[in-house]
């Protein structure tokens, strides 16, 4: 802090300690603070968790517990002053009400092996600290990801950017099949012109999305609690679920377990309602389908064809979702 002679730090009368100093200018020892530390989490540091058929995430440093989002919320409270299950009922009203600073006290720090598809949607999240491996001072890593014979997915008919369901497997085969010569070929291409000198800047343009690539990427507790929401979704792509799964449950999961509660309770597992999505489960809840029915139309939720038939409507789909959580039956079909 800075003093009334505008220095910064100590007593500028040093030779003094708090004990010399009489009366009100005595000043109170600060006592000192062990960095905190997770035994479960100490016991994976530097562990690789398998992903994928040769990718992996691993732990390399954190910083920071459960106490230490209680502790940047109530930061004048003293350790011990709290019991657990105060602190626990602190960290669920954090979650609940959306108050985010503390959680960007804590941080982690992992070490990931990923294919460079999945990779490029990783990487939208900003929020990251982010030292990627570099095929431009190194040689590309020699390991592309291959798709299980029964693992290839068929096209949504109605999300562009999602999948439903797999094709037959001996579809799938032929697939794995030209997928390997794809892979193959490209690799040879690439070595072929880094043995004929050709930089490797300009060597590696024709390789393919799925080679891995690594990186460092650390992030804070309320950022990555972001990515995993997104991340773990069951609309995500698979390959990137894979590691957000694997990041939650293996690593944050045992970092911070009270902290996991609630994002379970609050985010993951939580079912968000409109306005709209609350007047009609009002209506239904109050047995009054009709009303229901009326402030669905009222809302652009059943517009129909010229046959009578409702026109596709996401935001009607994805209420129709939550009333089936809630054990109730959409009155319009």
């Amino acid at each position: 802090m800075k003093l009334h002679d505008g220095s910064l730090g100590a007593n500028p009368d040093s030779s003094k300690s708090a004990l010399d100093v009489p009366g009100s200018e005595a000043r109170q020892v600060p006592e000192r603070l062990t960095r905190p530390s997770v035994p479960a989490l100490d016991a994976i540091l530097g562990q690789p968790f398998r992903v994928l058929d040769d990718g992996f995430v691993r732990l390399l440093d954190y910083m920071g517990d459960d106490a230490a989002v209680v502790q940047a919320a109530r930061i004048s409270y003293g350790s011990g002053t709290k019991r657990v299950h105060q602190d626990r009922g602190l960290i669920r009203y954090l979650m609940r009400h959306l108050h985010t600073t503390p959680f960007e006290m804590c941080e982690i720090k992992l070490h990931v092996r990923v294919p460079m598809d999945a990779w490029r949607q990783w990487i939208r999240h900003r929020t990251a600290n982010v030292n990627e491996y570099s095929t431009r001072y190194s040689v590309a890593i020699d390991a592309a990801q291959r798709t299980p014979s029964n693992e290839w997915r068929r096209q949504s008919t109605v999300n562009r950017q999602g999948s439903s369901g797999n094709l037959p497997t001996d579809l799938g085969e032929c697939l794995s099949a030209a997928e390997q010569e794809l892979q193959e070929k490209a690799r040879a291409v690439y070595e072929a012109r880094i043995a004929a000198g050709v930089a490797r800047e300009q060597a590696r343009k024709d390789l393919l999305l799925s080679t891995y690539t690594e990186a460092y990427w650390k992030i804070d507790l309320h950022n990555l609690l972001h990515f995993l929401h997104l991340r773990m979704d069951e609309h995500a792509q698979g390959e990137i679920r894979a590691y957000a799964i694997i990041i939650g449950e293996e690593i944050v999961a045992k970092w911070v377990p009270i902290v996991w509660e609630a994002f379970l309770d609050y985010r993951q597992h939580a079912v968000q309602l409109s306005r709209i999505e609350a007047e009609i489960i009002g209506a239904l809840s109050s047995k009054n389908p009709e009303h229901a029915r009326n402030l669905a139309t009222k809302y652009g939720l059943l517009n129909r064809r010229k046959d009578g038939s409702l026109v596709p409507n996401r935001e009607r789909t994805e209420l129709e979702a939550k009333l089936r959580i809630f054990g109730l039956t959409s009155p319009w079909n």
